[in-house]
């Protein structure tokens, strides 16, 4: 869990950094060492009740531990602690915040997009649906029924109506659906979700592309999850399409705190066309007058926003390079092999049934039983025994419209069926998906 070599890194860090404020008078602020070793002890303790994210055990929600140049960089920038609101109150982390902009749009073919770092995806999607609401005002918002749930409650927030479309069975959105909303008159912007979190699936965006040569509306992609998996190698020819496409599309969300290795609260919006940031223009009548250059609070909702999480992105991506064929990428593939694998090892199981292949890095799969009803229940029962054997899992409501297509057999009983659900990003897992398995079957056993 923890390399000591981390903290020299950052003692090193620290050094380089204080050099660039030798010239300041002698100043060293007071505390009370004992007293904070305490609390830090205290601390320590009451944080050992959480589940290991960390470890390859941990399959269960989309946690993934920041790599430690992440941790580092996050660490040694809060003792300068930035504002990345403006220039003014950090240089240093805007400068890097629009760097990491610049390589996120490259990795989507976009040049120079607008967008800037957020608190996560919810704010991020936030903006790119007020933004749609301001060019397409009294319009809808449409995404999937597997979308984000906070897709309906933002536009709730932003009183934009908002409707759910069906999936197909494999979780992707059905176009035929999007097609008849479309025919209507009022769809505004279509929401294409580039990797459900629930799911993994991802949006066949090549078909809602082709909609758009037939109807006017914009195009917004929740990358959020899968955003990243555009460089990886192995996906299949539908997905890998899909996130091509992606360059096509009028604004994008993607969370470097899922896949990116960053630490939590660091999401990110994109607009292709630069000029929707005239929606964004306010008058601050204090502090930020020391540059006459565009800072990041005018192309953004938030205020304060912390530059520890612009200069930890900075330094992931000047290590880890968002390059095709890169090490970044292979740490995905080495995801989406752990996912098949495991998907493979399930569908030879004769306790589980899976659902859809994994399109990602999650599988969802149901457990035997001759009714829906005593499904949910063993797998209720399952995901309790699985914590008790160190093994950390998820469960999935699903509804069996879309779940009884994998499942012809069961007697269905329930409208809902409670799956399992394995989220794989550790690139570790590729080595861990016969431990998973054999600590499935035991604990169904």
């Amino acid at each position: 869990m923890i390399n000591k070599n981390e903290l020299k890194l950052l003692e090193d860090g620290l050094d380089t950094l204080a050099t660039g404020f030798a010239d300041l008078p002698e100043f060293t602020p007071g505390f009370d060492t004992n007293a904070i070793a305490a609390v830090i002890t205290e601390v320590a303790e009451r944080m050992q009740n959480n589940y290991p994210y960390f470890h390859p055990q941990y399959a269960g929600q989309m946690l993934k531990p920041p790599h430690p140049v992440a941790r580092i960089a996050y660490a040694m920038s809060l003792w300068v602690n930035p504002n990345n609101h403006a220039l003014d109150g950090g240089r240093a982390s805007s400068a890097m915040e629009k760097e990491c902009i610049v390589e996120l749009g490259a990795m989507f073919d976009w040049q120079d997009p607008l967008g800037h770092l957020t608190g996560g995806g919810t704010m991020a999607n936030l903006e790119a649906l007020w933004v749609a609401g301001r060019l397409h005002p009294d319009k809808r918002i449409i995404g999937s029924e597997q979308a984000h749930y906070t897709h309906s409650r933002i536009s709730e927030v932003l009183r934009i109506p908002y409707s759910a479309v069906p999936v197909r069975v494999d979780g992707r959105m059905d176009v035929d659906a999007v097609e008849r909303q479309l025919q209507q008159g009022d769809v505004g912007t279509v929401v294409v979700t580039m990797g459900s979190t629930g799911l993994g699936a991802v949006d066949p965006l090549a078909e809602i592309l082709a909609l758009r040569s037939k109807y006017d509306f914009r195009i917004h992609a929740d990358a959020a999850y899968g955003g990243y998996f555009r460089l990886a190698g192995k996906l299949s020819n539908e997905t890998r399409q899909a996130f091509v496409d992606m360059n096509a599309v009028d604004s994008i969300v993607i969370d470097p705190h899922k896949h990116g290795l960053q630490p939590y609260g660091c999401g990110c919006v994109m607009f292709k066309d630069a000029a929707v940031g005239k929606f964004y223009k306010h008058d601050s009548p204090y502090t930020y007058f020391s540059s006459g250059d565009l800072h990041l609070g005018e192309i953004t909702l938030e205020c304060s926003r912390p530059g520890a999480s612009a200069v930890a992105l900075w330094a992931t991506q000047r290590l880890l390079p968002l390059h095709e064929g890169g090490e970044f990428a292979a740490n995905l593939d080495s995801s989406l092999s752990a996912a098949r694998d495991l998907h493979a090892k399930l569908v030879a199981s004769d306790h589980f049934v899976p659902l859809m292949a994994p399109q990602l890095d999650i599988v969802v799969y149901a457990v035997k039983a001759p009714t829906t009803t005593q499904s949910s229940e063993r797998a209720s029962k399952l995901f309790e025994n699985a914590f008790k054997h160190g093994l950390h899992l998820a469960l999935m409501e699903l509804p069996m419209s879309l779940a009884g297509h994998w499942l012809p057999d069961i007697d269905r009983d329930a409208e809902t069926i409670t799956c399992l659900r394995s989220v794989l990003m550790k690139p570790e897992h590729e080595q861990w998906t016969d431990r998973i398995i054999e600590l499935l079957e035991d604990c169904v056993a």
